[in-house]
């Protein structure tokens, strides 16, 4: 079992107001997320958030952090390690609407200029699939609650606003600490550069600005600058170095992976999480074949995958070597194979094998399994519908800065309405979810991690939780050491629904956080 979790940015605006604050407006929808929650009154707790800290084994001085880094939180002076809060929750300096605490395990809230779905840690990628969905549904509720108070709000999940900003769909992976860092970003990178082909979600336009007219499979591919870093929104690299474990340090890492598209169909976020797991389980394992993977130039090979969406490119190996991107993954699932651990992972390496086998065979008869595929094919059929008749009665189809074509790549991603969701609902796409396991996820969390912990206490005792983060629950109530009291949980596999009756019933005494003497 290995932990994961997906992070979302939406892409938001007003539709009346396009020029509108989307700080204040991530804000107000955040806001109406709580309203619609019913009671999401807990605060999220900063303790364990760490950003500076740099797996390479130094830290960043906030003196030289871009401001987008410093996540961690106002509420602490971890200068001093004591709690600066003040005892009531209403009393706190955060406004309440920057933040949700969500009955499901997630945390809904404001992600500089971007509304944020971070979902619960989850145990395989089906679930990741399952609350990424739920994500979205509860993002969609968010919108409804606010315009139908007055509002005026729509949501993307996208990575791009056509205007040279991206934002992130980030993913994160529970990995042991016993692999050298180096070696393990060496490893990873070559799946994490070729996957496009399998997981992109697609776009119209080349370059950052979308200033070529084109279509590519990845949306976040122009913007990656570098191998390795520790920022996200400058120089953004294909493997992040931020060192925030919300585990054990001792023991674990927390892979944070930021190349990723933000994808609306279902198979590709199973395919991102489950054949990456794999491969960080082959790294684990010490499986050295992996090494004649390596890449030469990773960087140039990421945009150079993207845009080429017959896939002949050939990628440069460092052992000077050349294979295309489905050459690449089939030798990544043949090294995969052998660290198949359950019947999950032999599910994620069936149905990896059966998208590479449709990509090599008729790259259309994919579309019903990747994302860039179903939208390359729409807009085949638009640019046909929108196109002319040339010279001597031949038809010219609509160029791909057809302004129509443009709008309907952003059409696609509307949360819960938009084209992605409409193939969907028509069965021209692949689902892996029930309507019913998706409306469970939205009130539930999962229940083989924390998060379960965390989500039922938020929506049972929420009398008593001050603030919830992901190692950890602050508690407000009397005891031996004041009002505040933190439940440390650092293991996040080790506290489920087996422990959730007796804390619920009674909060049983746990150690004390130094911070709350």
């Amino acid at each position: 079992m290995r932990v994961v979790g997906i992070e979302t940015e939406y892409g938001i605006t007003d539709p009346q107001d396009p020029g509108a604050n989307p700080i204040l407006l991530s804000s107000q929808l955040v806001a109406a997320c709580r309203q619609w929650a019913g009671d999401a009154s807990a605060r999220w707790d900063y303790g364990g958030e760490d950003p500076l800290m740099d797996l390479r084994g130094s830290r960043r001085s906030r003196e030289h952090a871009t401001v987008d880094m410093l996540t961690d939180a106002h509420e602490y002076d971890h200068d001093r390690g004591q709690v600066t809060l003040r005892r009531r929750r209403g009393s706190w300096e955060d406004p309440a609407h920057l933040n949700a605490v969500l009955a499901n395990g997630a945390r809904f809230y404001v992600d500089h200029a971007h509304p944020e779905y971070s979902g619960p840690e989850v145990s395989s990628a089906r679930d990741a699939v399952v609350w990424d969905a739920a994500g979205d549904k509860i993002a969609r509720a968010a919108v409804e609650t606010f315009n139908a108070d007055g509002g005026s709000v729509a949501l993307f999940k996208n990575n791009v606003d056509g205007k040279g900003a991206s934002y992130g769909t980030h993913e994160n992976y529970l990995v042991s600490r016993s692999v050298a860092f180096d070696e393990l970003a060496r490893r990873l990178t070559p799946h994490l550069v070729s996957r496009q082909v399998v997981v992109g979600a697609g776009r119209v336009g080349l370059g950052a600005y979308g200033e070529v007219a084109g279509f590519q499979m990845s949306q976040r591919a122009d913007y990656m600058e570098a191998e390795v870093g520790l920022e996200t929104t400058l120089r953004r690299p294909i493997v992040n170095t931020r060192d925030e474990p919300h585990a054990d340090r001792a023991r674990w890492r927390r892979l944070h992976i930021i190349i990723g598209d933000a994808n609306c169909m279902e198979v590709p976020t199973y395919l991102k999480v489950g054949t990456t797991s794999l491969i960080l389980a082959a790294i684990e394992a010490g499986d050295d074949r992996l090494d004649a993977l390596v890449l030469a130039d990773p960087v140039a090979e990421v945009s150079a995958v993207s845009h080429d969406v017959t896939m002949r490119h050939r990628l440069a190996l460092a052992s000077g070597e050349m294979g295309t991107a489905l050459d690449m993954q089939r030798a990544l699932l043949t090294i995969a194979r052998d660290h198949v651990a359950d019947a999950e992972d032999a599910a994620v390496i069936a149905k990896w094998e059966d998208v590479l086998e449709a990509l090599s065979r008729d790259v259309f008869s994919a579309a019903k399994d990747v994302e860039w595929v179903a939208k390359l094919q729409l807009m085949g059929r638009m640019r046909d519908r929108y196109g002319s008749m040339g010279a001597e009665g031949v038809p010219v189809r609509a160029a791909w800065d057809d302004d129509r074509l443009k709008a309907a790549d952003v059409q696609w991603s509307e949360v819960g309405v938009g084209l992605a969701w409409r193939l969907a609902a028509a069965g021209a796409v692949t689902r892996l979810t029930t309507d019913a396991e998706v409306e469970s996820a939205v009130a539930l969390p999962p229940t083989t991690t924390r998060a379960w912990l965390r989500g039922r206490m938020v929506a049972k005792r929420p009398d008593i939780i001050d603030a919830a983060g992901w190692s950890s629950i602050v508690l407000d109530r009397e005891t031996d050491h004041g009002h505040l009291e933190v439940v440390n949980l650092p293991n996040p596999m080790a506290t489920t629904h087996e422990l959730l009756d007796s804390l619920i019933d009674e909060v049983r005494p746990a150690a004390t956080d130094p911070r709350h003497d």
